[in-house]
């Protein structure tokens, strides 16, 4: 509100200049009303009108006071929905967007020969910002309260599907979509791709590319190869059908646990963290619980979760 105070001064002092000097050129005319600062017969105080003097200085902090009382408003929502929703903490709010994405090189070690112009292969995105990005693989579970929740909540993630667990339900995906959320390439059917022909692997990464074309209306130009095993003819068929980048992970989340690739166990400004669409057949727990879980380690320590294809 301090920002509004000296707008609201600064609208004030424009106005008394503009008085001051019809008062000279007027030769004192008291009808102005700029001194009293009152409508003539009213004794309300005068609004500028569009197009005078100190218009635009009263307009500018009106719309500085709305956009502080939509900022409270906002946050009063995220507070509500972080204690609707069992979070110990308010999720943090990501910076805005870099307006120039950086430049994203394959991490050392995981190269592959001949790979300088494949799409590049990394675990975490080159950013000096305390975000990290969330992204969920295959698709099998379908739970309708993870949609709700992470709308409520604001959180972003990307979704790399697998059609062979997707395609009985194409419609809870199709409202994720809706949602915001960037459907990304996982295969057709989730198998291990350096064991793979070339042309079986071209089945399995432009076959996918073909299926979420037809059923989300976009080739998707993110792909992460399952078991995140690739090789050579991986990229180069990844490539080949429209893939531009090949993101890994730093860490992965499950409902009651975080598992770590790096050696300090923690996390860096840019990670990607891999969580997988299970339920409680599959794991300790619900999405839900695994939500709660990763916003824990995440805002705990001091991170908000950005968008992914903002970045990359």
């Amino acid at each position: 509100m301090q920002l509004v105070r000296q707008k609201e001064k600064l609208a004030t002092n424009r106005r008394r200049t503009v008085c001051a000097v019809l008062a000279v050129l007027m030769a004192g005319a008291a009808a102005s009303g700029c001194v009293t600062g009152a409508d003539e017969g009213t004794g309300g105080p005068r609004e500028p009108v569009a197009g005078q003097p100190g218009a635009a200085a009263g307009n500018g902090a009106a719309a500085a006071e709305a956009e502080a009382r939509r900022l409270e408003r906002e946050r009063a929502a995220r507070v509500a929905a972080a204690r609707k929703w069992g979070l110990a903490k308010m999720p943090l709010a990501a910076p805005a967007p870099p307006a120039v994405k950086p430049r994203i090189t394959t991490r050392e070690g995981f190269e592959v020969e001949g790979g300088e112009t494949l799409p590049p292969v990394f675990t975490s995105v080159p950013t000096k910002e305390r975000i990290v990005f969330l992204t969920m693989d295959d698709g099998a579970e379908k739970d309708p309260e993870l949609l709700r929740m992470m709308t409520e909540l604001k959180i972003p993630y990307s979704a790399f599907l697998s059609d062979y667990v997707v395609s009985d339900d194409y419609g809870y995906f199709k409202d994720m979509q809706a949602r915001g959320v960037t459907l990304n390439n996982h295969t057709l059917n989730h198998r291990y791709l350096p064991g793979l022909s070339k042309e079986e692997q071209r089945r399995e990464i432009c076959g996918e590319q073909d299926k979420l074309e037809k059923y989300f209306g976009k080739r998707p130009t993110l792909f992460r190869p399952p078991y995140g095993n690739y090789n050579g003819d991986t990229l180069r068929v990844a490539r080949s059908c429209g893939i531009k980048a090949v993101p890994l992970w730093a860490a992965e989340a499950f409902p009651d646990h975080m598992e770590w690739r790096e050696w300090d166990q923690d996390l860096h400004p840019g990670d990607i963290i891999l969580t997988h669409f299970r339920g409680e057949e599959d794991w300790k727990g619900s999405m839900a619980d695994m939500i709660r879980r990763v916003m824990k380690t995440v805002t705990d320590k001091g991170y908000a979760v950005a968008r992914l294809e903002d970045y990359v």
